[in-house]
């Protein structure tokens, strides 16, 4: 009896471990983070009209898609209802990685909000340094005397509705160039103020979109306790006859 009910413990927590170690799997691909701004907030398009500033408030960061060289990353409400801009980012370097979220911002002038300029995620040498359009870039590099990032392609600063996966602006955003200006407005390599992750970082990151996306969206694990159960209940009645026959 002993031995029966040892074994339906471990059954039970091998059950436990099956089901809920797809949703860490997913966590840690999109590094959902909740992060609170004491005052508001200037971040870079693509984001929702007369949304350019986020005003202080918990918000919502997770990561939209993930390639070897661009990161693309939204921004929700805290109830993680409306997605108020979907930003593409690529990786930078930091010396000392945290256990702590660190966002980081661009010097603005008093009394302006302050600008976005990187996310962290905990654990992580490399973060997400925000890509802003061109005239906005400019402005920024003077006032903080540091290179800003910036796209030269055309893509809208605003839409009307929350970018989905499947909009086309996500399109443009995974194959825009992205450069670099200096606070003399000159362009410079990307090479020469952003530190890449090693390749072999690169591969892994480019690597879990796929794999999250062969799972169905509205796929269940009911089915999944159903058939553990049953295997539990099936070795259980095993270990038991074993038992009786000694």
């Amino acid at each position: 009896m002993k031995l029966l009910k040892a074994v339906m413990i471990v059954c039970l927590v091998a059950l436990i471990g099956a089901v809920l170690a797809p949703n860490a799997t997913a966590a840690a691909w999109n590094r959902k983070t909740v992060v609170t701004f004491s005052g508001p907030v200037e971040i870079p398009g693509v984001h929702l009209t007369g949304w350019g500033v986020l005003p202080a408030g918990t918000y919502v960061f997770k990561i939209l898609d993930s390639q070897s060289d661009r990161h693309i990353v939204q921004i929700f409400s805290k109830d993680q209802k409306t997605i108020y801009a979907t930003i593409l980012a690529i990786p930078n370097y930091r010396l000392k990685a945290t256990d702590k979220t660190v966002i980081t911002f661009t010097e603005r002038p008093a009394g302006q909000p302050e600008a976005l300029r990187a996310w962290f995620y905990p654990g992580r040498h490399w973060g997400e340094e925000f890509v802003y359009p061109k005239a906005r870039a400019i402005e920024l590099a003077k006032a903080s005397n540091t290179p800003v990032l910036y796209s030269p392609a055309e893509i809208p600063v605003e839409v009307a509705e929350p970018v989905k996966v499947d909009a086309p602006v996500v399109a443009e955003l995974k194959r825009a160039p992205i450069m670099a200006v200096k606070p003399t407005g000159e362009d410079v390599q990307l090479a020469e103020v952003v530190t890449p992750p090693p390749a072999a970082e690169t591969e892994v990151a480019a690597a879990a979109p796929a794999e999250r996306e062969s799972l169905p969206g509205t796929a269940s694990p009911l089915p999944l306790i159903g058939l553990f159960g049953l295997l539990t209940l099936g070795g259980a009645f095993a270990v038991r006859a074993v038992t009786q026959r000694l």
